[in-house]
């Protein structure tokens, strides 16, 4: 039996902007999925969105201490932080692509801050969104306070460009080059940027949404494994 999703109550996205549509026009389903045959329940999917911009004070918690101490340790704060977003319980600063290294560098080194660790960087693909459709993520944990943040920095598909945090927080090596890898995001002053996943070779960037879901033969050792569209018949 299918499960049904239920559209969820009004509330925040924490994803794209406002300004940045979703995949799909109503902003309903995943991965083009659409009419019968959907197994995977992403069709039922439906996306919650704000139309405000930043999320308002308080932001509750450690978040507006973080915010404050930010802004005070970061000259640049004001030009540099583009949105706040509190949503799920979770703190996102949305980081202008040319500051995000220095960002980081406060949000290290501040006594108040003490972002230690650069646990994750990931990247997700606004696929519709005229401009800046990729976005880069970085999830930061403070050892010393026992905090955790997000920041995103947008950056459009066409010239995919960011500043390396690798001299900031050197765990961002072989994150970096896996957003690379599968989004394209060009991270510059990466000491090795090169694929990590994929053959050296290969072309495309797998988790784009654009990137078809099967049809593309895999090379293995001279082997030629057939694309999946063509190994089973899905009924």
């Amino acid at each position: 039996m299918s499960e049904t999703v239920q559209a969820p109550p009004e509330g925040a996205y924490l994803g794209a902007p406002a300004d940045y549509p979703p995949s799909t026009s109503a902003g309903r389903g995943m991965f083009g999925v659409a009419g019968t045959g959907d197994t995977s329940g992403f069709g039922g999917l439906v996306r919650r969105r704000s139309g405000a911009l930043d999320s308002p004070r308080p932001y509750g918690g450690y978040f507006d201490d973080v915010v404050d101490a930010l802004a005070e340790a970061y000259a640049g704060f004001h030009d540099a932080i583009e949105r706040v977003v509190v949503d799920r319980g979770e703190l996102t600063l949305h980081v202008k692509p040319e500051r995000i290294a220095e960002v980081c560098q406060s949000l290290r080194d501040d006594a108040a801050l003490r972002f230690e660790l650069c646990s994750s960087v990931s990247a997700a693909d606004y696929l519709g969104s005229d401009a800046r459709r990729l976005h880069a993520v970085y999830q930061l944990t403070s050892m010393t306070y026992r905090r955790r943040i997000r920041l995103e920095c947008a950056v459009p598909a066409e010239d995919p460009h960011l500043p390396s945090v690798t001299g900031v927080y050197p765990t961002a090596d072989w994150q970096e080059r896996e957003a690379y890898d599968m989004f394209g995001i060009i991270f510059d002053g990466h000491p090795n940027l090169t694929l990590i996943l994929m053959p050296d070779d290969w072309e495309g960037f797998p988790q784009r949404k654009d990137y078809p879901l099967g049809g593309i033969p895999v090379e293995y050792k001279g082997a030629e494994i057939p694309p999946p569209d063509e190994r089973r018949s899905y009924q």
